[in-house]
């Protein structure tokens, strides 16, 4: 794998792939939920995730490597200017190769051109290296829930950080 990524919509045919790196990269170190369970899970793009339309997908040389998920923040009028990133995922072994830094950026455009004004997300405060990767993305800290989850007995801060989009 020597290419740049290569980051597309993902489609339907991308299901087996996206769930084997959800299944891949779940830890309890940067998700307050359950890990994913390939019995219960049979596809990614179950009923909840709603279609493959708010992702997109990164291919390193024509393999899909990683996601990034992106909806709309909300349901009323007043928030439709607000996009969230609700996951992102990148097998190890394509890590540090650029691929997470390329779905942020390409998720922020994706907003961008639907008219968004701002991106928000969540991270856990034990994943100092997606918040480092968001920051290098232009996100900024705008709260810090302290002790909102209870990860292995330890209580963890959710980071919520932001985008302020120029249109």
């Amino acid at each position: 794998m020597n290419a740049e990524p290569v980051v597309r919509p993902a489609t339907i045919d991308d299901d087996a792939e996206l769930l084997e790196i959800d299944h891949v990269t779940w830890s309890p170190r940067w998700s307050p939920g359950s890990p994913p369970d390939r019995e219960r899970d049979p596809a990614f793009f179950r009923e909840q995730h709603g279609g493959p339309e708010g992702f997109l997908v990164a291919e390193l040389d024509g393999v899909v490597v990683g996601y990034v998920a992106l909806h709309p923040a909300g349901h009323l009028a007043s928030h439709s200017h607000v996009r969230i990133i609700d996951g992102l995922g990148v097998l190890p072994a394509a890590q540090g190769r650029g691929v997470g830094e390329a779905l942020v950026r390409a998720a922020v455009e994706r907003a961008r051109a639907e008219g968004a004004a701002k991106v928000t997300l969540r991270v856990l405060d034990t994943n100092p290296t997606a918040r480092r990767l968001y920051e290098r993305c232009g996100f900024a800290v705008e709260g810090v829930l302290v002790g909102e989850f209870v990860i292995e007995g330890s209580p963890v801060d959710d980071v919520w950080m932001a985008l302020h989009l120029d249109s």
